[in-house]
């Protein structure tokens, strides 16, 4: 899917901004979700070419501020190229914390999924063994539904969607040849991965809100 990226420079004015320097801001728009970052600069308003956002004029402190403005735009650019090429999530927060240095690693399903299971194994007693069985299967059929639809083992949680979801569904019933009530049942499983990711923020869209897998009855 083709993303709308853009990067503006522009002055804040303070609710009780009374005149003087103004401080200025960058602003990541992508997809229409924004995050602005202070750059730490305040600059006279009357110089400020809201347009172009940079400063107008030639004399030196001009110069060297948009010549820092044009850096950053650079740096915009390369931050983007990154987070493409390591195929991580490219969203307005995840470029604002490479800005900000707060370099946001990235979570894989799988690592979720190992995690929420060696939790379960810690609990047998309180939990049954069957329960952690059906989890280690889950653990499993995910694994080989990414390798076989992504090519890959390590899959960002960010990209998590509702076509996601119904492609493993599918996948289940198709190559594991499960029944409808068996395939939900899995499903209600991995859900519960989802809502752990829900829950801890790392995930902000629910990619079951479209989804429609219910049990029949016999």
């Amino acid at each position: 899917m083709k993303r709308s990226i853009n990067l503006l420079f522009y002055q804040k004015k303070q609710k009780n901004y009374r005149g003087g320097p103004i401080p200025i801001y960058l602003m990541i728009t992508v997809n229409g979700k924004r995050a602005e970052i202070a750059r730490g600069k305040t600059f006279d308003p009357k110089q400020w070419n809201s347009e172009t956002g940079r400063m107008s004029g030639n004399k030196v402190d001009a110069q060297l501020l948009n010549s820092h403005l044009n850096a950053l735009y650079i740096n915009f650019q390369n931050v983007h190229s990154e987070l493409i090429r390591t195929g991580q999530t490219v969203t307005s927060e995840t470029i604002k914390h490479r800005f900000s240095g707060r370099i946001t690693k990235p979570r894989f399903l799988l690592e979720v999924i190992n995690d929420h299971n060696n939790r379960l194994k810690a609990l047998v007693g309180q939990e049954s063994q069957g329960t952690l069985k059906c989890y280690k299967v889950l653990k499993n059929h995910t694994a080989e539904f990414l390798k076989v639809q992504f090519g890959a083992l390590h899959y960002d949680i960010q990209k998590i969607d509702v076509a996601f979801v119904t492609d493993y569904e599918f996948h289940l019933k198709s190559c594991h040849k499960m029944g409808n009530n068996a395939a939900v049942k899995h499903m209600k499983m991995f859900r519960k991965i989802i809502n752990i990711c829900l829950y801890n923020s790392w995930i902000t869209k629910d990619p079951f809100s479209n989804f429609r897998g219910k049990c029949r009855k016999s």
